[in-house]
């Protein structure tokens, strides 16, 4: 894939998406599909939702991609009826930019990511914005002319250096943020509050000296992420949002368009473990997670881990090596594999996105999710003072996820 895969075209899109992983890229596509679901009613009523933007059906006749219904190629996937579906026009109203990041399992799934994109008919630009020292200067310089003509921007992390420095740019009157995990939760009680943005797992540190010189874009792109005169700012989540910062319209992510496009799945008899990067970002102790990691595979009868795109490979060979469990790397946001199947009957978790998420993609089958709490003696000296209240919080709003005890790592 070339440094720009892809190509905006000869017309300006109407509205531009920025994604750095995996799962931004699904959610933004799940956003585009309910926004053309939205936009399709309203105008069999004569209404109007914004800005042009993607199109039910766009794309390939039929809106199917080479990825069918089983999610393998060639499948005979449904397509969904459109209601006065426009094929081809969301080439045209939505493109997707890829600000790539540097480690090779996110790159994998981001470009297997993008050919879904593609096979549904979006336009994807692929910029190597890490790829160096002068790398952030050619991406935003290339970048800058479309984002003064967009008219809508839709981003997935909104706590993104990258991403807030983008926002300083655009004119763009309608903002839209799909889900980047559980940190869309912190986000929007930051943006309630009026809090500066900061990720839930660095607060309560001092700011560093890189935090410091960039304060000011941060505070500017805050101050555009919060609604006002001719400014609409959107998020659209899966995830639960006690606090509405004033003026924000909250759209509900229901993993449609993964289940139009996926499944349902081959269940097993057996249970799937889902890992975490709680060790990778320095709130879990190694030690204490591998002996809990072992506590479940033998409680529950676990055959499988579903590696988390920021694992060590370290950490995973000393899981396989001390739990027996078949490490899977795999290439796709786990909403899609588990959707695709073959997948367990139970699925066990940490506290993690994936209680909540999955239950949603998974509707309509037999799978169970369950979510374990995070013993707060597995948490380093390091570990952020909020980190324990946050993933309780994560686990007790897991509506539609079992709630099951903690295994002690001793």
């Amino acid at each position: 894939m070339s440094p720009r895969a892809g190509s905006t075209g000869p017309q300006s899109p109407a509205t531009l998406a920025f994604v750095e992983s995996p799962v931004q890229l699904l959610n933004v596509l799940e956003w585009a599909h309910a926004h053309a679901l939205k936009a399709a009613a309203l105008r069999s009523t004569g209404e109007t939702s914004g800005p042009p933007g993607p199109e039910l059906g766009a794309g390939r006749p039929g809106g199917t991609g080479r990825f069918g219904r089983s999610g393998k190629p060639g499948g005979s996937g449904r397509s969904g009826r459109a209601v006065d579906a426009r094929p081809g026009e969301a080439g045209t109203g939505l493109t997707l930019v890829v600000l790539s990041p540097t480690d090779p399992m996110t790159r994998g799934q981001l470009r297997r990511m993008a050919e879904l994109a593609r096979d549904e008919g979006y336009e994807v630009r692929w910029e190597e914005a890490r790829g160096g020292t002068t790398a952030p200067f050619h991406t935003v310089g290339g970048l800058a002319p479309l984002l003064r003509r967009a008219r809508r921007i839709v981003m997935g992390d909104p706590f993104s250096r990258y991403v807030q420095l983008l926002l300083t740019i655009t004119r763009a009157r309608d903002l839209v943020v799909v889900d980047d995990g559980t940190a869309t939760m912190e986000f929007v009680s930051q943006l309630a509050r009026g809090e500066r943005l900061v990720r839930w797992h660095r607060r309560g540190g001092r700011p560093g000296a890189r935090d410091l010189v960039f304060a000011p874009v941060s505070a500017r792109a805050r101050r555009r992420l919060t609604p006002g005169a001719g400014r609409r700012v959107e998020i659209f989540s899966s995830m639960p949002i006690d606090e509405t910062p004033e003026g924000v319209d909250i759209s509900a992510n229901d993993f449609a368009w993964t289940r139009a496009r996926f499944g349902p799945p081959r269940i097993t008899k057996g249970a799937d473990l889902v890992g975490t990067s709680l060790v990778e970002t320095g709130v879990v102790d190694p030690d204490r997670y591998v002996e809990a990691v072992k506590g479940l595979a033998g409680t529950y009868g676990a055959t499988r881990y579903f590696a988390h795109r920021r694992e060590s490979p370290e950490k995973l060979h000393r899981l396989a090596v001390e739990t027996g469990l078949e490490i899977v790397r795999p290439d796709l946001p786990l909403e899609l594999i588990a959707r695709r199947g073959p997948i367990g009957r139970m699925i066990l978790s940490f506290p993690s996105t994936v209680v909540h998420t999955l239950p949603l993609a998974l509707v309509g089958t037999d799978v169970k999710v369950a979510v374990f709490d995070i013993d707060p003696a597995w948490l380093t000296e390091n570990a952020s003072p909020r980190a324990q209240g946050f993933l309780s919080g994560v686990t007790d709003t897991a509506r539609d996820a079992h709630r099951l005890s903690a295994i002690t790592a001793t």
